[in-house]
């Protein structure tokens, strides 16, 4: 939970919306196609119930968001840009929605995906 102190009181957020967000701004981003697991056992639980918060870790430290991405990206792009796109676009959203400091958003590029083949 991230909570930020309000006059009247304070705001909680959880983990899972701020998850979300991640989740929906990197897939937004040109050049991903998809989201990506850790590791096999977060690969086999996402095929039994999908998550949309798949491929997304969240931490707090001193009040700031920390955020680990596991993307998938198209073949044929520069992994740079897109990481770096990426990065830009999911620390913007989550700041713009919520309000709250980001201290990190470290992008894992787990595979890459063939979409067009001919």
């Amino acid at each position: 939970m991230s909570e930020t102190p309000q006059p009247v009181g304070r705001i909680e957020i959880s983990h899972k919306a701020i998850a979300t967000l991640a989740s929906q701004a990197a897939l937004r981003s040109y050049g991903v196609v998809g989201m990506a697991s850790r590791n096999l056992v977060d690969g086999i639980v996402y095929l039994l119930a999908r998550d949309p918060r798949h491929g997304v870790e969240i931490h707090t430290t001193d009040g700031q968001v920390c955020i680990e991405l596991y993307i998938v990206v198209e073949y044929g792009t520069r992994v740079s840009s897109v990481t770096e796109s990426v990065g830009h676009t999911v620390r913007y959203q989550i700041e713009r929605a919520l309000g709250m400091p980001i201290a990190f958003v470290n992008i894992h590029v787990q595979d890459l995906r063939v979409s067009n083949v001919d």
